[in-house]
């Protein structure tokens, strides 16, 4: 499946804000962002963020910083839209359930990785089960009551065994039950939007791809 290899720190400066795309290191000083606050490219530092945005303009970074947040390309976003867009309910809100409930947002929501992408490699090379079973797409989308862990032989890994020491790095949302001693989680139910990244505008989302 294709996927960025660029820098993330890129991401987060084209945007303009912090998307929390490298774990702890956006928490450090040595976040790009710490550093050099302007956009990336040749004429980056005198183009600054600042000026008049377009309509489209609006539309497209709310959808870019959207697809670049959950690690998502063009197609697979997309499709995800087209999904949202066949639900009944509020199309907005019905996209960012599905990207919520990706396999890999929701072990990292569940404390058990330390980035999305990290999410994504760990789930990749097979360290997780889902419903008893092992699966390695971390685009799955999972549904109420579906249950995850890591494997058992995967347990014995540096990674997780400091993880089961340590403390929470950050509490699972009200909709995902997570057992950090066990390695394991449910998920209770789909997120409200309140629940959900508040810098994301949805609304800007479904205007660009109703133009």
């Amino acid at each position: 499946m294709a996927r960025y290899t660029g820098p993330a720190c890129k991401l987060c400066r084209r945007e303009g804000e912090k998307l929390f795309l490298k774990g702890a290191r956006c928490f450090s000083p040595q976040c790009a962002m710490e550093r050099r606050t302007y956009p990336p490219g040749e004429h980056g530092r005198m183009s600054g963020h600042a000026g008049r945005q377009s309509d489209y303009s609006r539309q497209l970074r709310a959808k870019q910083k959207g697809k670049r947040i959950y690690g998502v390309l063009e197609r697979q976003f997309r499709r995800n839209f087209n999904e949202a867009r066949r639900r009944p309910g509020l199309t907005g809100l019905n996209l960012l359930q599905i990207l919520e409930t990706r396999f890999d947002n929701i072990v990292f929501r569940a404390g058990f990785a330390e980035s999305r992408s990290h999410a994504r490699q760990m789930i990749s090379h097979g360290h997780f089960i889902l419903n008893d079973r092992r699966n390695d797409i971390p685009s799955t989308n999972l549904k109420p009551g579906d249950r995850f862990a890591v494997r058992e032989a995967s347990k014995q890994t540096e990674f997780f065994k400091v993880l089961r020491q340590s403390d929470p790095v950050r509490n699972a949302p009200a909709w995902i039950e997570a057992n950090l001693e066990n390695l394991s989680g449910r998920v209770i139910r789909l997120p409200e939007r309140a629940e959900i990244d508040g810098n994301l505008n949805e609304q800007l989302i479904v205007e660009y791809y109703s133009r």
